[in-house]
């Protein structure tokens, strides 16, 4: 359904040292680095499905109300070195990894960036 997506960074340098570290428990990697940005994709898939960028207008990056990427994790294993990649790597915690009441196999972590932008690692396959 979605083609890509963007987040507002503010220190290009830092946001790819801590996207790099986490993204890589996925099996994501950084395919494209510019001035301002920095794409993410799957090995096998020809496009960068994630950006981090400096917004547009110039003006410093905020964090989104209510918006939050969630990364599928093959694992939850996956899930959990996503979570320790993103505190080690100066992440914030906002929920550590564990079952969700969502339904019986929605097994999440919930971190913020570097910048304070909400992200989350999933993994729905029973284990």
């Amino acid at each position: 359904m979605l083609t890509y997506i963007t987040i507002g960074i503010n220190d290009l340098r830092r946001a790819i040292g801590f996207y790099d570290a986490v993204l890589s428990t996925l099996g994501v990697e950084r395919r494209v680095t510019v001035d301002s940005e920095a794409g993410y994709g799957l090995p096998q898939d020809e496009r960068c499905r994630f950006w981090i960028t400096h917004p547009f207008d110039g003006k410093p990056a905020t964090v989104g109300n209510g918006l939050m990427p969630a990364f599928e994790a093959q694992s939850r294993a996956a899930v959990d070195a996503f979570y320790r990649a993103a505190i080690a790597n100066g992440g914030t915690d906002e929920g550590a990894p564990g079952l969700r009441p969502f339904h019986p196999n929605f097994y999440a972590c919930y971190v913020r960036d570097p910048d304070g932008n909400k992200l989350s690692a999933l993994c729905e396959k029973p284990e």
